[in-house]
């Protein structure tokens, strides 16, 4: 299940162009679509019970475990110790696994067994591989499971898996036409304790949570939603499946009554792309953006909630070539109103690449319109590499590091074991969001362990690596050869060159560990 509280989004777990269909059969389908099996649903309102819609949806909707191979550093309890190279201290360099597990839920589509889920339930998180998925119907036969496709932007996957009879499946309905206060239902695997029903109504359409992503457009609900739910389906009083649950908000990690799914229109689409094997492209212009919070609008003198603040302008890309610069307040896409419901995010990303585009934008108080060329989204791996949150502060998984994920693997275990480090390299786009020359050469560090000497020192996250012992550091190879070569030397400390925003550069020695 996807988690947030405030602004902050988490992936926890248990353990675009095509037309939208609708007016499909409500309930669980049979392959045969024999009319005389079908039943009627509850129509649209309070319903006396969901008993009888739930026994037609509820064989359509499944659970999904993983197992996963994920790569970590390797755990020496003797390290910096005389003992240390007795008890694996020569196996540093290379980094272990051990096996992790996932559960989720998703649901089947079709007769012959195509699946939807979350992508992150069956993904091993970018830090190892994922070695099998299973499926487990409601009547508790299991079947392995074939990745179809996946889609990182928009969290969600397509599975398959086949038998030897046809499945009971549901189908799409239409997002649009769902209203706040209506009716919906949520199946699925909450903390791993199988099929589970709640109930509750809409609580917003199109709510945006902040997070910035291009698909950060939601259907809220009161429905409960917990771990183990993400990639279930929440379906309308017609059985037809209008939002795939995601997240939610919480201060405690479990459900408070604000979840979030994906609506069908923006799902359906993308879906069938992955089905079929089509490539996923969306829009890109190349451009760091902000909401317009109140303050911000009254520093602009503009009207609140409409429009969105460029903050930074990427070289060589659409934005950059249209003429956009950092400071501009984007108020309109296409002759679309950019509002909270409508972000300029989500409507570049659904905008076909090599499309020219008007843009009205609101610069020093004077009104301009540019012509925009939009161009290809990298993928989110590659967005990753570029995109560096100086402010990020998060120890969800209790290591002591500051910051979990991906950018936390990309120290090698020399640096992470050794100096308490974790650190990227230093890119020319992330130079430029921690305010150093594009042609800055170090690395960053992304995360720095709260009980070693690298913390005691005062060093931070954004910090970039210039040099150490005096030895140029332009890669992590670089900083991992430096430290080998100090530890041969039997040499107690590195000396670092650090450069923070802002600040000259300042040497800084910290002790091995």
């Amino acid at each position: 299940m996807r988690y947030a509280y405030g602004v902050t989004t988490a992936l926890l777990l248990a353990g675009s162009a095509a037309t939208l269909v609708t007016g499909f059969p409500a309930g669980a389908q049979v392959a045969q679509n024999d009319s005389s099996q079908m039943q009627t649903v509850p129509r649209a309102g309070a319903p006396a019970s969901f008993a009888d819609l739930t026994q037609q949806l509820q064989p359509a909707v499944v659970n999904i475990s993983t197992r996963q191979r994920v790569k970590v550093a390797p755990n020496n309890p003797f390290a910096g110790t005389p003992f240390g190279d007795l008890f694996g201290g020569q196996q540093q360099g290379n980094p272990q696994t051990r096996e992790a597990q996932s559960l989720g839920s998703g649901f089947v589509i079709s007769a012959d067994g195509y699946i939807v889920t979350n992508n992150h339930v069956i993904t091993a998180d970018g830090q190892g591989e994922v070695e099998s998925i299973t499926v487990t119907m409601t009547d508790g036969t299991d079947y392995p499971a074939k990745l179809i496709g996946r889609d990182a932007a928009s969290d969600l996957a397509v599975l398959k898996i086949t038998g030897t009879k046809p499945f009971p499946f549901v189908k799409f309905g239409d997002s649009r036409h769902a209203r706040v206060g209506d009716w919906v239902i949520a199946i699925g695997n909450p903390f791993g304790l199988g099929g589970t029903v709640t109930s509750g109504i809409i609580s917003a359409v199109y709510r945006n949570t902040g997070s910035g992503s291009a698909y950060d457009r939601y259907l809220q609900t009161d429905a409960s939603i917990n771990r183990g739910n993400s990639g279930g389906p929440m379906f309308d009083m017609n059985g037809n499946v209008i939002g795939i649950n995601n997240a939610i908000f919480s201060p405690t990690g479990g459900s408070v009554g604000i979840g979030f799914a994906i609506p069908a229109e923006i799902a359906a689409p993308i879906v069938e792309k992955l089905r079929s094997g089509q490539a996923i492209e969306r829009g890109y212009l190349g451009v760091r953006i902000q909401q317009l919070s109140d303050d911000l609008a009254a520093s602009l003198g503009l009207a609140k909630k409409r429009g969105e603040f460029i903050q930074s302008v990427e070289p060589g890309q659409g934005a950059a070539k249209a003429g956009i610069q950092a400071g501009d307040v984007v108020t309109k896409v296409n002759g679309q109103e950019v509002t909270p419901d409508q972000t300029l995010s989500f409507m570049v990303a659904n905008t076909a690449p090599g499309t020219r585009i008007p843009l009205e934008l609101i610069r020093n108080g004077q009104r301009l319109t540019v012509q925009a060329v939009v161009g290809k989204r990298p993928s989110e791996e590659e967005l990753a590499k570029n995109t560096f949150d100086p402010d990020a502060q998060d120890d969800s998984d209790g290591d002591g590091f500051a910051k979990p994920g991906v950018e936390k693997q990309t120290a090698g275990p020399a640096i992470q074991q050794s100096l308490g480090l974790a650190a990227m390299p230093l890119t020319a786009q992330i130079a430029r969001q921690l305010g150093a020359g594009e042609d800055t050469k170090g690395v960053v560090i992304t995360a720095v362990d709260t009980s070693g000497d690298a913390a005691a020192k005062g060093l931070q996250r954004g910090d970039i690596v210039l040099s150490a012992n005096y030895k140029a550091v332009a890669t992590l190879a670089d900083l991992e050869g430096v430290v080998r070569q100090a530890k041969a030397e039997n040499r107690e400390a590195v000396l670092l060159r650090i450069q923070r925003r802002g600040q000259p550069p300042i040497y800084v020695p910290v002790r091995l560990r």
